[in-house]
């Protein structure tokens, strides 16, 4: 298996330290408010990624964190009266139930960073021991010029990240990037002894101190979302190296921003969706709990980890209506009863090309586009073979090649005829769209435009085509359209 490694720049070879097993750690979230897409789409980049890992047979040691003490925390416990620790306590139950929800599987070990003090006072001693940190007072930095290869994860020279950079004002400090290991204690604040005085960890540290305590020096993957990469992980390679003086990570895994109308999803800009508010949504539409964690895997895991996704309502509308079209297949295999087999080599052989083509997909970083575009072609393949008759046996192979799949992306968990009750796009669609939906169209007036449609796209005019179908929506009817270029239509 090949992943884009950012410190390299490269799609590099998985090579674990440990034949057959793999230490991987993703940076959790700050536990001061609900989760988002964002969120969302992070946990479900490397849940994907460890069930790939697992079923190509490896052990995967998973180690995914919460940062339980932050400046955050400390600002919402302000404003609900509540102490930090009841914060973190009420924000890391409603994350583990939007996990649950999504059918993100929980961490090998979820550390908190107030669980490691010990580990995080010991770390911060032996930088200050080997020379690469300074106190100040109750305060003490890490140097970054002490670090010669600082910087080579986000590609940036020292003296560049001067220029526009967000750093804190101190001028105590030795250089303006130097970045603070252990903050001294302030009135009100939750506190920690160590050597230095009473105070907390910096952010960076925690997550090395977890890391390193719970996977040792050198990680074989270390992940978290793009956003991440300076200056969190950027100083995480810098304190833990000077430290260890080993590398702490064989490969850097990053996955891409959510987006809402091109722009970043951020909770400082206020264009965000929680997780919670995503189900309530589609509750609305009459999706259960199943369906609305399907349609939302099936919709991130459409566009590549690695690239920015734009998140609206009719993504997860099309994300739907082709898992709608899954389920389908699904039926149709139940239910078929062949009276001859004149498919079942095509079939056969269309399995075994699905097994490669979706492994092959996974095995080049993870491209899930392509994974899922595997998908539709063999439900191309098998709707082929169910229409020249299948025998049970095939059938029943061709449902477990997606059950197969489905255990590594998590879909299709949902019994067929469940998933019935929501397939109907009166359902799929806002309430205020859904006017003049359940109209009765004759079936002869919907042949009719699929004429006029074929013609249209016979002529290139794909607008035309694309109204019609848009019209016949609007009126509860779905197309279909099918290899051979005819369309199928139903209610």
């Amino acid at each position: 298996m090949k992943l884009y490694n950012t410190l390299t720049g490269t799609k590099d070879l998985l090579r674990p330290l440990e034949p057959g097993k793999v230490c991987m750690y993703v940076c959790g979230v700050t536990v001061y408010d609900y989760c988002h897409i964002g969120h969302a789409r992070s946990a479900l980049v490397f849940d994907v990624l460890r069930r790939y890992l697992e079923y190509k047979g490896l052990t995967v040691e998973f180690v995914k964190n919460f940062t339980d003490v932050d400046d955050k925390i400390i600002k919402r416990a302000r404003e609900e009266g509540l102490t930090c620790e009841a914060i973190a306590a009420k924000y890391i139950a409603a994350y583990h139930r939007d996990m649950a929800r999504l059918g993100i599987r929980p961490a090998w070990k979820e550390p908190k960073a107030t669980e490691h003090m010990a580990d995080i006072v010991g770390l911060v001693a032996t930088l200050l021991e080997k020379g690469v940190a300074y106190r100040i007072d109750g305060d003490v930095y890490f140097s970054v010029e002490a670090y010669p290869s600082y910087g080579r994860l986000s590609k940036r020279r020292l003296e560049d990240l001067l220029m526009g950079a967000r750093v804190e004002v101190n001028e105590r400090k030795k250089h303006p990037m130097d970045f603070v290991l252990w903050k001294s204690s302030k009135p009100g604040e939750p506190q920690w002894d160590s050597p230095w005085g009473s105070g907390r960890p910096g952010w960076h540290i925690e997550c090395s101190a977890m890391a390193m305590r719970h996977l040792g020096p050198t990680l074989d993957i270390h992940g978290g979302g793009m956003d991440l990469i300076f200056p969190h992980h950027e100083n995480e390679i810098a304190q833990s190296c000077a430290a260890t003086e080993q590398e702490f990570a064989r490969m850097w895994v990053h996955n891409g921003f959510v987006q809402i109308n091109q722009e970043k999803m951020s909770k400082s800009v206020g264009n965000f969706f929680t997780i919670r508010e995503i189900f309530e949504k589609c509750e609305q539409y009459g999706w259960k709990d199943l369906v609305t964690a399907e349609v939302l895997r099936y919709f991130l895991l459409a566009t590549h980890y690695k690239g920015p996704l734009d998140f609206s309502d009719s993504g997860l509308f099309d994300a739907k209506r082709a898992l709608d079209n899954f389920y389908d297949l699904f039926l149709r295999l139940e239910e078929q009863c062949a009276t001859q087999e004149a498919g079942d080599r095509a079939v056969a052989a269309a399995i075994e090309r699905f097994h490669g083509g979706f492994d092959h997909a996974m095995d080049d970083d993870l491209n899930t586009p392509v994974a899922l575009a595997e998908l539709q072609r063999f439900r191309t393949e098998v709707n082929r073979g169910i229409e020249t008759g299948l025998s049970k046996d095939v059938s029943v192979q061709a449902r477990e090649a997606y059950h197969r799949v489905g255990r590594i992306v998590g879909l299709f968990d949902v019994p067929t005829r469940e998933w019935q009750f929501t397939k109907n796009v009166s359902q799929t669609l806002p309430v205020e769209a859904r006017q003049g939906i359940m109209a009765d169209i004759a079936p002869a007036e919907i042949e009719g435009l699929l004429a006029e449609r074929r013609e249209a796209r016979r002529k290139k005019n794909f607008k035309r085509a694309d109204d019609i179908r848009q019209a016949l929506l609007q009126q509860g009817i779905t197309i279909e359209d099918r290899p051979d270029g005819t369309s199928r239509w139903k209610r």
